[in-house]
């Protein structure tokens, strides 16, 4: 294939790429530190394998598995003497594959030195490297050159100017950060603006990194520096943690939506990076491959009028008006909240006179918590439901992402507003594996993050795939956060993760650590969230000794177990744990909005005592 026959190609059709090749060898079993591109030699079945799922698929090119088979990446495993042999295996794993109907993409990733600026020696390292790389992947016979997941502008010159050299077209992609900026500061249609200059560039784009929402915005600015094709390849979504496994939460169905807006947006080359799978590519295809063939005239790559605009919705109910707790939360009153978990039956009496109890007491709502630690209750929604109707007093209910797709959710969301219930905390989920049914399987289309994106756009009006609604959902919008995670670090980017997909307020997880909780707070403040914080009344030493050894999420400190160790007796134990729900709450509640108590046990005397509702001896 020339140069001029793949520009003609791009400007007849769209072109699908193939998906992630690291994801499909992860999930066969391949270790994380094995050197992926040396199974080109020691399991090419395997790499064959993926290549062929991805045509079955419908895609129009596959790329080798060579991102890392530079002489720099190689010589991390000792294997600098094999650039050759590896990649001249995979382009020939590659074309055996595709045959005489898909084209063959020579990837080429950057070499990992991550410098704006190299010198002279570096700068000639660098073009010996991909000079070779680029060369045994022209002599086996691939079609063109896929130059990806580049950071740096100055690098992918590099490596464009030393691809140049084999004569064939080459696509060159960025990777770049959710500020649509090069990991460098560079906005990235400066940076692609000035590889778009090389002849020897066909087409430019973006791959990696990001998900399919902020790729989009990303080939809205590309569109504005140049006419050439454009190739998006975003990412399965952002990344995130479930049970020790790293995860891509996108949907095929989602990631198919987009593809769509990509191309109505312009973009001639579209497939998938980090995450994506065979699924994502098949409904890619179906999707984008229709639109293409019914389209007379195709989106062209520089500036145009899109006939579909995203909507913008409608602008959301003021939190005053969504209910007394969120009028509470936006005119700074306190708020005090009782969490009360569903019965394991469906008899709801008992939860419903804890509730009338604490509507008594001047509670402002009932927290309903949904399958805690993966356990089977009575629905939430009922349970709510039934306390909203019967006891007069607001709930706060959990929606919990472990148990329905993405569809289900939103139909959950839309029930929820339609029986007049307003307080919603979203939340991840417990793995299954935690609770009484190991063998139940988690469904996690989303994380707390994406589903609180959910319901601030249906608050706008809009659902899932940004179809506008006849109505718009007035939901107060809460998610949770643990103040003492192993993980700080990542705690605190999740929570402005949340913040930043339209959170309202937060409710921590128990609270016994008054230090750690200021310095988490203290972390998060520029977000300007409402905390409510979690308080749970110890009822014994072993009470206490549970939350501390096998509550995940929680640290009880030494000194508040010695204490409760001194209880002689039940009345002690919940005397004690009081008094340290009384000074948690003393110190906490000039830095909070309020505080979400636990019942333990579904005791919610002892909660009432807790906020000072009720006299201890009354319990």
């Amino acid at each position: 294939m020339t140069k001029l026959n793949l520009e003609n190609r791009l400007n007849q059709e769209i072109i699908i790429g193939d998906g992630a090749m690291g994801t499909m060898l992860y999930e066969s079993g391949v270790f994380l530190n094995t050197c992926f591109d040396e199974l080109n030699l020691t399991k090419p079945e395997l790499i064959g394998s993926v290549h062929r799922a991805y045509i079955d698929a419908g895609c129009d090119f596959i790329e080798t598995n060579t991102f890392g088979a530079n002489a720099f990446k190689l010589a991390q495993f000792g294997l600098v003497d094999k650039v050759e042999a590896i990649n001249a295996a995979a382009a020939t794993l590659a074309i055996e594959a595709a045959g005489n109907s898909v084209l063959v993409a020579g990837s080429v990733g950057p070499a990992g030195t991550n410098n704006p600026n190299p010198n002279e020696e570096l700068t000639a390292s660098l073009t010996e490297a991909f000079g070779q790389q680029t060369k045994a992947l022209a002599n086996a016979g691939v079609d063109f050159l896929l130059l990806e997941t580049f950071t740096c502008a100055t690098e992918l010159v590099i490596a464009v100017k030393a691809a140049a050299a084999t004569g064939l077209p080459i696509v060159a992609q960025m990777t770049c950060t959710e500020q649509l900026e090069t990991f460098f500061g560079t906005p990235i249609e400066k940076a692609i603006a000035e590889i778009a200059e090389h002849e020897s560039v066909v087409a430019v784009g973006l791959n990696c990194s990001l998900g399919p929402s902020d790729m989009l915005e990303g080939l809205r600015r590309l569109r504005n520096v140049t006419n050439k094709p454009i190739s998006i390849q975003p990412n399965a979504g952002l990344p995130r943690r479930i049970e020790g496994r790293t995860l891509y939460m996108c949907t095929p169905e989602y990631m198919a939506e987009y593809a769509k807006r990509f191309y109505e947006n312009g973009a001639r080359i579209i497939g998938g990076c980090c995450g994506t799978t065979p699924a994502h590519i098949r409904e890619i295809v179906k999707s984008v491959r229709a639109l293409d063939k019914a389209t007379a005239v195709k989106p062209a790559a520089v500036p145009v009028s899109i006939s579909k605009v995203k909507p913008a919705g409608m602008k959301p109910v003021p939190l005053t008006e969504k209910s007394r707790f969120g009028k509470k939360l936006a005119t700074g009153k306190p708020i005090t909240c009782i969490e009360l978990t569903p019965p394991r039956g469906v008899d709801a009496d008992k939860v419903i006179d804890s509730a009338k109890l604490c509507a008594k007491h001047g509670i402002d709502a009932i927290n309903i918590p949904d399958g805690p630690r993966a356990s089977a209750r009575l629905s939430p929604l009922v349970t709510a439901l039934k306390i909203e109707q019967a006891a007069g007093i607001e709930t706060i209910l959990h929606i919990c992402c472990r148990d329905k797709n993405l569809i289900g959710l939103q139909s959950d969301l839309l029930g929820i507003q339609a029986m007049g219930l307003r307080n919603v905390l979203l939340i991840t989920g417990d793995p299954p594996k935690l609770g009484e049914y190991p063998d139940a399987t988690g469904v996690f289309d989303l994380d707390s993050v994406a589903l609180t994106q959910v319901v601030h756009d249906l608050n706008r009006g809009l659902d899932i795939a940004q179809n506008e609604l006849p109505e718009q959902l007035s939901l107060t919008i809460g998610v949770g956060a643990n103040p003492v995670a192993s993980e700080l670090h990542r705690e605190i980017d999740r929570f402005k993760q949340k913040a930043a997909a339209g959170t309202e307020y937060v409710i921590t997880q128990p609270v016994f650590d008054t230090e750690m909780f200021f310095t988490f707070e203290a972390a998060v403040e520029d977000c300007g969230l409402p905390f409510i914080a979690g308080i749970w009344p110890f009822t014994s030493y072993k009470n206490a000794e549970f939350m501390a050894n096998e509550v995940p999420g929680v640290t009880v400190p030494d000194e508040l177990l010695k204490r409760m160790s001194k209880a002689k007796t039940r009345e002690d134990g919940r005397k004690i744990g009081i008094e340290i729900a009384h000074e948690m709450i003393a110190t906490l509640a000039p830095h909070v909005a309020g505080f979400a108590v636990s019942a333990p046990f579904g005791n919610v005397k002892i909660a009432l005592a807790a906020l000072g509702r009720i006299k201890p001896e009354e319990i």
